[in-house]
């Protein structure tokens, strides 16, 4: 259909309409006439099509409102009154994405789906969602989803209980969470940035009913919408639903959200802050410290790219100048970058982690003098080239990987959009690379440098400090404020507050009826194709070594993997292969400084990096396949230039600069410690899995906390064991990259195939044609059972087992079971009634079977949950509609799209585990077949399972010495 600007469709005026190239798409702007709603369409072929709503949602204070909204809206409305319409939409819908956000100035609601009806079902509960949410007739929503006092019994202990309120808890138990959180608090004193839009816990509990509904009607409002169609849907009909079904029934209004800007400071601010940590822990080297300036506006589109390229410059590359004067002054373990675009003054930071308040003013000196010399002398061309250079290569790749595109270019449009400019100036940029490539021949970023750095005075200098036991403290004067505030109340107000209680636990436990749950749209099992996507891999050969290759277009780009088996490796050398891919590309090599190779890198290439990997068997637990692996993703035209690279790493390495490897190390336990707090559910997963699984085990020792004590050892004894370890890591050299070792993956187009056949010899030059000596790794099953200590207000909660050990075969109907588990009963148990943030079961194809919670306020209460999972099975009874819901939703999660990278690695990993096309279609035919009878006959299998009695419980050390019941051993996490 042809579009004309100026004209009226379905209530739209088309206000703009072009091509950007960028994209390969049509763009088109539209307000709405009635209401003010504005609406940017961006039409391409992708068949991933994408949904969004937004609202600009600015808070004034910190009790998060705009983020418990978010969730709040999601628990019921008009025309879909269940309890979770969120839930049942995943439970039942082929959604490729399906998500809420609350950002610092805005609440978006994205959605995509490669089925047409599907995506307008989801578009419908959405829409109904924003604009006709039940929190207006149902109190117990915020109760739920913000905050309330829990009290079932008035002899009870008063305590605050929500999910928003435990999922902030955890969120501000993480340190570098809580630097992200102060750095716009100090810059932004008088506007929203100021405020903390997550919620601090802390003012969480102020948040009353009326204010809560006053910010809903405030600003979920047409007028204040921003709406995003993406993809090769059909326009006309999207827009004849979007009005003819919601916008039609509004009027247009004047909302007030204008975010005004912070008048700059006259100099910069300095500000100190606390965080916890574990009284047994040392608070020796725990210090942050963050520069932090306000820089320009989101709607400077030059500027808006050019800054995010300056600081990737300054403190990303190896090498990078800023990092490396901080790290050379020895002014913390750990350096690195934040730049932040997306909100109306843009903030670039410079973080060192690891610290000592007391270095706070030579940080200050090394920062100006380093920044001054830069612009004194001029920046490396070298470095311009490649930074310029990745910025470009990433933004044509296009590969966001676990993000459909159309939400990322939505979320780049907001960056200006919200602000009223133009939504389209971020998606171009073209014009603006080129702009910076003026800084090959130019002092471009040297001024940059100059104005917005260094006579910024719109800054501060930020410092989180250590303070032991502060989450302690603060716990003890919260339960002795809620015990005051329980004696002050009255027998009928304390009664008052157990019949809220009773009140919302009776709302959280009655299932909704069928004739609610019939409301949610819902698609028949034929509207999904019964076909597998094939993920072909070929095997062919170059040079006599083994090449596994995946066909599919790729726009020129090799995607190349050097899969090097590293089963040649002792058992107790596996953590020096992860160490070992750590460093490989951030050293010396003969050739190249390492920041030499950085550029040689990026100028040539869209990355090189190498990873210790493994791979269970799909088959047999007992199997696995360990490697090394060197990745690279290149232009056709530069593979020569980057497969030289890649053997220069491989052959010249050099391990002599053991300060280098020092600061390696110690930016690497920094990135773990940030995961084992952050991601700690994958953390105590993992934990779990390593007491009975082979792989899980192989897994724990490179990446997991086995691995974190290895490097903190190496860190701690690092004068000792450094020879030791450099000896040890130029002898898996040797061993691992050897010809006979050497299998490679190529994902591309025939073309990249011939380009790696034709250079390969390039790399086999290098390596050794030793014979190699291989290990069989003895695993021996241990069940530890432990409790990891950590600062933390919240717990990760894990417990799982095997059940092929037990003699139970895999089947894809446990997929069903996993979802029925995870979206309804585990949500339920653990998510609603628990006040944990989220739970879930994962079931694999090799037999791990793991129960896992996410920022969870509880330990028992979770276990117990877990524990009463065979009789929710042995009893589970539902509609067809609904089982059909349920089979439905877990065949999404086999059908997510793949960007061409992905497809390669999914390809790749299949293969490696042993899993043929003809497996997935059987799976799938198990998937589409299950019936309520087979749930029913899973409950002995996870009977089995929990009853080994495999535990892992990552959490606040108080809580968990208080568990001590529980737990074979206690370990302290970072002490």
């Amino acid at each position: 259909m042809e579009y004309t600007v100026g004209k009226v469709y379905h209530g739209f005026k088309l206000e703009r309409q072009e091509k950007v190239e960028e994209l390969n798409s049509i763009a088109r702007i539209f307000e709405h006439e009635k209401t003010g709603a504005k609406l940017l369409h961006l039409e391409n072929d992708d068949s991933n099509k994408v949904f969004s709503i937004g609202f600009k949602t600015p808070p004034s204070d910190d009790t998060g409102v705009a983020h418990i909204l978010e969730h709040s809206v999601l628990c019921g409305s008009k025309k879909f009154p269940t309890k979770e319409p969120f839930v049942e939409l995943i439970k039942g819908s082929l959604n490729t994405f399906l998500n809420a956000m609350t950002f610092s100035d805005k609440t978006i609601y994205p959605l995509a789906s490669k089925n047409e009806k599907d995506f307008f079902n989801l578009m419908d509960v959405y829409l109904d969602a924003v604009f006709y949410p039940n929190i207006y007739s149902t109190k117990e929503i915020l109760m739920q989803e913000g905050w309330h006092y829990e009290l079932e019994n008035i002899e009870d202990e008063l305590t605050y209980k929500g999910v928003v309120y435990n999922e902030m808890k955890g969120a501000f138990s993480s340190p570098d969470g809580v630097l992200m959180r102060n750095i716009q608090g100090s810059l932004f004193e008088n506007n929203t940035y100021g405020c903390e839009s997550g919620g601090d816990p802390e003012f969480i509990p102020d948040l009353t009913q009326e204010e809560f509904l006053g910010f809903h009607t405030k600003y979920y409002h047409p007028s204040n919408s921003f709406i995003f169609l993406y993809g090769d849907g059909n326009l006309d009909k999207m827009l004849a639903f979007i009005n003819d079904n919601y916008l039609v029934n509004f009027e247009r209004r004047e909302v007030n959200a204008e975010i005004l800007p912070e008048k700059p400071f006259n100099k910069m601010k300095e500000v100190v802050k606390e965080y916890s940590i574990s009284v047994e822990d040392s608070s020796e080297e725990k210090t942050f410290m963050a520069m932090n300036f306000v820089a320009g506006s989101s709607m400077d589109d030059e500027l808006y790219l050019a800054l995010s390229t300056l600081e990737y410059l300054l403190l990303e590359t190896q090498g990078a100048p800023l990092k490396q004067a901080l790290l050379d002054a020895e002014l913390g373990k750990d350096v690195y970058g934040y730049f932040d675009g997306s909100i109306l003054q843009p903030v670039f930071s410079i973080v060192v982690k690891g610290s000592e308040k007391e270095k706070k003013e030579k940080f200050r000196e090394v920062i100006f003098g380093t920044l001054q010399n830069l612009v004194d002398n001029g920046i490396d061309k070298k470095l311009v080239e490649a930074c310029v250079n990745i910025t470009e290569f990433k933004l044509r790749e296009s590969d966001f990987q676990g993000m459909p595109k159309g939400l990322y270019y939505y979320m780049t449009a907001m960056d200006s959009w919200l602000h009223g400019g133009d939504p389209l100036v971020h998606l171009r940029y073209e014009e603006n690379i080129e702009k910076m490539k003026q800084g090959l021949t130019t002092n471009y970023f040297e001024k940059l440098i100059e104005k917005y750095l260094l006579n910024n005075t719109h800054s501060s200098l930020l410092l989180l400090v250590p303070q032991k036991g502060l989450a302690d403290e603060k716990e003890a004067q919260l339960k002795a404020k809620l015990q005051k505030y329980k004696e002050s109340l009255s027998m009928e107000e304390l009664q008052e507050i157990v019949n809220e209680t009773r009140e919302l636990i009776k709302r959280q436990t009655t299932p909704d009826s069928h004739e609610v749950l019939e409301t949610i749209p819902v698609l028949s099992l034929s509207d999904i194709d019964d076909k597998v996507e094939e993920l072909k891999v070929e095997e062919t050969e170059a040079e006599g070594i083994k090449v596994l290759y995946h066909d599919v277009f790729t726009s020129k780009i090799a995607y190349v993997s050097f899969m090097f088996n590293s089963n040649c490796v002792k058992e107790e050398d596996i953590p020096y292969i992860s160490f070992l891919g750590t460093l490989l590309g951030k050293l010396d090599t003969s050739t190249y400084t390492y920041g030499e190779l950085s550029n040689e890198v990026l100028i040539n290439t869209g990355g090189v990096y190498f990873k210790s990997e493994v791979y269970g068997d799909s088959k047999d637990v007992n199997l696995l396949s360990p490697y090394l692996e060197g990745h690279c993703s290149v232009l056709v035209d530069k593979l020569p230039v980057a497969f030289n690279i890649i053997a220069d790493i491989m052959k010249n390495t050099k391990f002599e600069d053991k300060k280098r490897i020092r600061e390696l190390l110690r930016m690497l336990i920094s990135r773990v410690e940030m995961r084992l707090l952050e991601r700690g559910h994958q953390v105590a997963s993992t934990r779990l899995g390593s007491y009975f699984s082979p792989s899980y085990d192989y897994v724990e020792k490179t990446t997991g906390y086995e691995f974190y004590r290895f490097l903190k050892s190496l860190d701690d004894n690092f004068d000792e064991k450094i020879d030791s370890t450099v000896g040890k890591l130029k002898e898996l050299i040797n061993t691992i990259f050897n010809v006979n070792n050497l299998m490679i993956t190529v994902t591309g187009k025939d073309e990249e195939l011939k380009a790696v056949q034709n250079n390969v010899s390039t790399i086999l030059s290098v390596l050794s044609t030793n014979e190699v000596e291989r290990y069989s790794y003895e695993f021996k099953e241990e069940n530890k059972k432990e409790g990891m200590l950590t600062p933390a207000n919240v717990q990760y909660v894990a417990k799982g087992y095997n059940f092929k050990k037990l003699g139970y075969e895999y089947t894809g109907k446990l997929l069903v079971l996993k979802t029925i588990i995870g979206m309804d009963y585990l949500w339920n148990k653990v998510r609603v009634q628990g006040g944990a943030y989220g739970a879930f079961a994962n079931i694999l194809r090799n037999g791990n079977m793991v129960f896992a919670s996410y920022r969870d306020p509880n330990i028992k209460e979770t276990l117990k949950a877990y524990d009463e999972t065979p009789e929710y099975v042995r009893s589970f009874e539902t509609t067809e509609r609904e089982m059909t819901k349920y089979i439905i939703g877990t065949m999404s999660e086999l059908d997510l799209p793949l960007t061409p990278s992905m497809s390669g690695e999914v390809a790749i990993s299949l293969f490696l585990r042993r899993i043929s096309h003809e497996d997935r279609v059987k799976e799938r035919k198990e998937v589409l077949s299950t019936n309520i009878k087979d749930i029913n006959n899973f409950a002995g299998m996870i009977e089995d399972v929990l009853k080994q009695d495999f535990v892992v419980v990552l959490g606040n050390d108080n809580k968990i010495k208080e568990n001590k019941d529980i737990f074979k051993k206690l370990e302290n996490v970072f002490n």
